[in-house]
């Protein structure tokens, strides 16, 4: 997939006010500071489509990204900054449990994480939420240009180690990218046409 036009619509904090067009929606979320928006600007191929920022937690707004004028980017906020108070982690958690389990158009949510770490506890218990709310999912290993190519090979193994030693029967679809060098951007946008050209069959042989 070529990505020849990438632009804002809409930032909101009420999923009912989100575009209502019937298109496929990928939702990209994560940790706060896993890289989220310097990975949305390498898929687009534009520099500061999403804001980047050194200060973690900055995005605080379901953001909407129209791509081509054929699908929706979402930019969703950060999970798990400990330096927020815990009423705005609770809107937070309160905003994307409501925009999951809302939007009809969603057809992936791609999970971010950072791929030098250990598998972190917040982050197995997202992938068990939305395994348990059946929403389709893909994880999106951050950062893969801060280890060698074996050293995230390993790192991805580890994962996978710990999600099956979990309530997962099996590794969940996943790319290994690094918006520094563009490692994985063409897979995830191949993943994504693939999705499309699904939607817009049974949108065809079935309405939406």
């Amino acid at each position: 997939m070529k990505i020849t036009q990438a632009e804002f619509v809409i930032s909101n904090t009420d999923p009912a006010k989100c575009p209502t067009e019937r298109v496929p929606e990928y939702a990209f979320i994560g940790r706060s500071n896993v890289g989220k928006s310097s990975l949305i600007n390498c898929l687009t191929n534009h520099k500061s489509l999403a804001k980047t920022s050194g200060r973690p937690g900055k995005t605080q707004l379901i953001n909407h990204f129209k791509i081509n004028n054929h699908w929706f980017l979402v930019d969703l906020p950060g999970y798990g900054y400990a330096r927020v108070s815990k009423q705005t982690k609770a809107a937070f958690q309160a905003l994307i449990t409501d925009y999951f389990e809302a939007r009809e158009q969603l057809v992936c949510a791609f999970v971010l994480i950072d791929i030098r770490l250990e598998a972190q506890k917040i982050d197995l218990e997202f992938l068990t939420y939305l395994g348990e709310t059946e929403v389709p999912f893909c994880i999106l290993f951050t950062k893969a240009d801060k280890l060698g190519k074996n050293q995230a090979q390993a790192a991805v193994a580890a994962y996978k180690k710990s999600l099956l030693q979990g309530v997962w029967a099996e590794m969940p679809p996943y790319f290994i990218t690094s918006a520094e060098n563009a490692t994985g951007r063409d897979e995830v946008l191949a993943y994504i046409e693939d999705i499309n050209k699904g939607f817009e069959a049974d949108l065809n042989n079935h309405g939406f």
